[in-house]
């Protein structure tokens, strides 16, 4: 078997192939069984799947909702929740806090109103102080639940090592704008379709607290009420650091209501920048735009330079090496060189996101110089978004497609050295270089 993220291979004996069998048919029943099943989700090449509607009882859980006026969202989003379920509104200092109270009133739910606005980490904290259910769900005011959307999350929670869970955050449905389109396949608060175990070294690194539920138990301090962005990477990284799963499951869609202009999602943008400084300072190690592996990178780095011929050599020794490595568990040298000509690839998408991110600015100013360096610069801003492009099949054209992209990035990338500024550091600014031998690990080293 091969996969994961960290990627790896293992080798099953005829009674693992037996046990994955059942496993996947939903007939597992042995203690072996099972704890190969486990050892398959810690590993990230296989994610639980919630048994059918109906068997969770979503009275088990509170809702708890900060809001900081937003009267008219925050009503829409209390009339897509199931009354069977206890609400929090937590007013963080609202202008006008009697609109927000009436649409409390309406939909039953409990008010909690703080004096002075102390941002979501704050609001969230104090709702939760309020809570006796087993668990609670966090939902923002602009979100929109669907129907029956807490049951399966719920049920992840009868594995008891699981101390959260998120669905996935999708934009809402209106697509008639450009923005609107390029939001709809590039929201950042949007994870993506495929279901993953969440953490610094997964498929899915973190998730939004836009809608989360989390178990009381692996509460620990909540929130850094410090941190007006970049909160919800905290907790979640705070609970995986605390021996928790946290696991993302796409099949449940939130609706969420974003920016509605081109200046708002941009700054948007630039505020979740400026939370890299300050998550860097708690978390070290993991705010590097980029980790870099030295064969890979340097075969890239080629092909930004016009030496193609150096770039397919290097990727060619790079797999050699690997192939050697992998071919005794019983992979077959063609899969080796593969995953070596997607490490090349990969290594140049990460090089041209962190480049747009970190040096946006000069890129531009590349683009005018030298036409190797025009080459150069034009590539590393260009390759990302033209690979999401291709990838995420938006209904944009690839120009404004690519041109909203290295927006967004360089806007995000200014609230990075915001946030770095501030906070006196340049972790967040450095790519890492991660040296491996090829193929140690397996699927990881490519």
């Amino acid at each position: 078997m091969v996969g994961g993220r960290p990627g790896r291979i293992l080798r099953l004996t005829a009674h693992g192939a037996a046990a994955v069998a059942a496993l996947t048919g939903g007939n597992s029943s042995t203690d072996a069984e099972r704890m190969l099943g486990r050892r398959l989700v810690e590993a990230g090449m296989a994610h639980p799947v919630p048994p059918p509607p109906g068997l969770a009882d979503i009275r088990d859980v509170t809702v708890v909702i900060p809001v900081h006026d937003r009267s008219e969202q925050v009503d829409r989003c209390l009339a897509s929740l199931d009354r069977a379920t206890p609400v929090v509104v937590v007013d963080d200092g609202s202008e006008d806090p009697e609109s927000v109270a009436e649409v409390c009133r309406r939909h039953g739910a409990r008010l909690v109103t703080r004096a002075v606005n102390g941002g979501p980490a704050a609001a969230r904290n104090d709702g939760m102080g309020l809570v006796d259910t087993p668990l609670v769900a966090f939902l923002d005011s602009d979100c929109v639940a669907g129907p029956g959307w807490l049951a399966p999350l719920v049920q992840m929670f009868d594995d008891p090592v699981v101390g959260a869970v998120a669905p996935r955050i999708r934009p809402n449905g209106s697509s008639r704008s450009a923005r609107e389109r390029f939001n709809h396949h590039h929201s950042p608060l949007d994870m993506g379709p495929e279901a993953s175990e969440v953490g610094p070294n997964r498929l899915v690194r973190y998730v939004p607290t836009a809608a989360l539920v989390v178990r009381r138990q692996a509460w620990g301090e909540g929130f850094d009420v410090e941190l007006r962005f970049g909160e919800d990477v905290d907790l979640v990284w705070s609970l995986v650091d605390n021996g928790w799963q946290v696991r993302y499951l796409p099949s449940v869609e939130i609706e969420h209501h974003g920016p509605a202009s081109w200046g708002g999602l941009l700054r948007k943008r630039f505020c979740y920048g400026t939370s890299a400084g300050p998550l860097s300072r708690r978390h070290p190690g993991r705010l590097a735009p980029a980790v870099l592996r030295p064969w890979p990178t340097l075969a890239a780095v080629a092909l930004l330079g016009g030496r193609p011929r150096i770039a397919v050599a290097v990727t060619a020794l790079y797999g050699g090496a690997m192939a050697r490595r992998v071919w005794p568990l019983g992979v077959p040298p063609t899969v080796a060189m593969r995953w070596s000509v997607q490490a090349t690839g990969w290594s140049l998408f990460g090089l041209g996101r962190a480049a747009t991110v970190v040096v946006g600015p000069a890129l531009v100013l590349g683009a005018v110089g030298g036409r190797r360096l025009r080459r150069a610069a034009v590539a590393l801003s260009m390759v990302p978004p033209a690979v999401e492009w291709w990838r995420r099949r938006p209904d944009l054209d690839l120009v404004r497609w690519s041109l909203a992209s290295v927006a967004d990035d360089v806007a995000y990338g200014i609230g990075v050295w915001a946030g770095c500024i501030r906070t006196g550091t340049l972790a967040p600014l450095l790519p890492v270089v991660e040296v491996k031998r090829p193929g140690r690990g397996g699927v990881g080293e490519t």
